[in-house]
């Protein structure tokens, strides 16, 4: 039996799969936590990376791992692999600033059509911007410049900083691959280059970026002391993009995502440019390109207001069920921490329609549920508008089990709703691609379905979202297919 591994090394968690290759099977699992906060020092997701492993049962008897990690997150290096600074993760908007600067120097329509996106406060060149203006000294240190997924792929391979890792710190050995590259705000999708003079406009001086690898192509193998030297590593993957192979997404699928951010995303066979920066024309892990809008505000919109009602999720859902849909007019505009589509770093969530009919505890439950999901439901608008078919939605993350979810889910999307089974489907594509690297060839591994919700669109539901949206919806209602 041969056996590969998937590793997510998310916002919060660090999640180990290990699956058979001819089946997918999951064989064993680990996992181990990250601290929180927005910015964090990458050797506590080294640290829990080795404890996860452990957790899993170690790796000696897997062939193939591969690493999918949380996106745009700024690791810099110096010249001796040591990291200057805490990373700066997706989720911190300090850099919205810097991110509308980047964009008024170069211009958004040449932004896009140079990197496929418009920077925004998550990108990794809007943070290598605030760096330079904020902390001119660690910039100036800056020699390379890692994402998460990158950096732990180094570190397995026995790289690190002088003295402390095998090989020592080889800033040129630092790989990617087309998914995670893509997220930078410097990478060139259409042509699978770099755009080296924008990341010099945003640090200010040129740095080392990693190598971008192909699909099936070989980073080197597990080093140290986490392995033998026998278990080839596979290049890795955005977290997106290794949920999509964890899918096994297909063109006519929208995977709408409700995580702690919430994510609506596409696998197409031809790129997309949106001037608007409302989607982002993300490279995939396949070969092929993620479209891609993302939302700050998702799952924990319901773990506020599911506080505030002193109710756990099923009880937040039993009580919005028992609201019609429109929540008899109560609104949640549900941006608690900002928002990065549409892109609002400043923003701060608002409740409207308040009247003495609806003020009660399941119109309110209801409307938090409703304003995640218009949300995302505007997303999907936007990814549709750029020519992406849209035959079904797949409802994943936490959020997407609770039997509420899905029933406003299907009154609120208008493609069928399907839910697969609870999933790791982020580690699970990581296993995808350890495999594809070990074997040549992608796997096809089935994913079985949890709930297909009973189609129920309810146009009252983002009709009223839409008189309180600010600035209006994020683009008209989509006619593509």
């Amino acid at each position: 039996m041969t056996l590969v591994a998937g590793v997510d090394s998310s916002t919060q968690n660090c999640k180990v799969v290990i699956r058979e290759v001819a089946t997918g099977g999951l064989v064993r699992s680990g996992r181990a936590g990250h601290p929180p906060g927005t910015e964090v020092d990458p050797a506590c997701w080294w640290e829990a990376l080795v404890a996860a492993i452990a957790d899993a049962g170690g790796i000696d008897d897997v062939a193939a791992l591969a690493i999918a990690g949380q996106q745009h997150g700024l690791i810099a290096l110096d010249g001796a692999g040591h990291v200057i600074r805490p990373a700066l993760l997706w989720n911190d908007t300090r850099s919205a600033a810097a991110a509308r600067d980047l964009a008024a120097e170069v211009g958004a329509a040449a932004y896009a059509r140079r990197t496929g996106t418009v920077p925004v406060a998550s990108f990794t060149a809007a943070k290598l911007r605030w760096l330079r203006d904020h902390e001119p000294g660690n910039a100036a240190r800056v020699a390379a410049v890692a994402l998460p997924h990158d950096w732990l792929t180094w570190r397995l391979r026995g790289y690190g900083p002088a003295g402390s890792a095998p090989l020592g710190p080889d800033l040129d050995a630092l790989v990617t691959d087309r998914s995670d590259a893509s997220g930078t705000a410097y990478w060139n999708p259409f042509t699978g280059d770099y755009d080296l003079d924008l990341l010099e406009l945003a640090l200010g001086h040129p740095a080392i970026v990693p190598r971008v690898l192909g699909p099936a192509e070989r980073a080197g193998t597990v080093a140290g002391t986490v392995a033998g030297a026998s278990t080839v590593v596979g290049p890795g993957a955005g977290d997106n993009a290794g949920g999509a192979l964890g899918l096994g997404a297909a063109s006519g699928d929208v995977v709408v995502s409700i995580g702690t951010s919430g994510t609506v995303f596409a696998v197409t066979d031809r790129p997309t440019c949106d001037e608007s920066g409302t989607v982002a024309g993300f490279a995939d892990a396949s070969g092929l390109f993620l479209p891609l809008i993302a939302t700050l505000n998702a799952a924990r919109v319901l773990d506020a207001v599911a506080g505030l009602l002193d109710v756990d999720h099923d009880g937040l859902g039993r009580l919005a069920l028992e609201a019609p849909p429109g929540a008899h007019g109560l609104v949640l505009q549900p941006y608690f921490e900002g928002e990065r589509t549409p892109n609002l770093p400043d923003a701060t969530a608002t409740l409207f329609g308040m009247t003495l009919a609806a003020t009660t505890r399941p119109a309110l439950a209801r409307a938090a549920i409703e304003g995640m999901l218009c949300g995302l439901a505007d997303g999907l608008d936007a990814v549709r508008g750029q020519g992406v078919a849209s035959e079904r939605v797949l409802l994943i993350g936490g959020a997407a089990q609770n039997a509420a979810v899905q029933r406003i889910a299907a009154q609120t999307f208008e493609p069928p709703v399907v839910v697969p089974e609870p999933g790791e489907y982020v580690a699970d594509g990581a296993a995808v691609q350890a495999a594809w690297v070990l074997t040549g060839s992608r796997p096809r591994w089935p994913v079985s379905i949890a709930a297909e919700p009973a189609p129920d669109h309810q146009p009252v539901i983002r009709r009223q979202y839409a008189r309180y949206a600010i600035g209006g919806r994020l683009s008209p209602p989509a006619t593509a297919p």
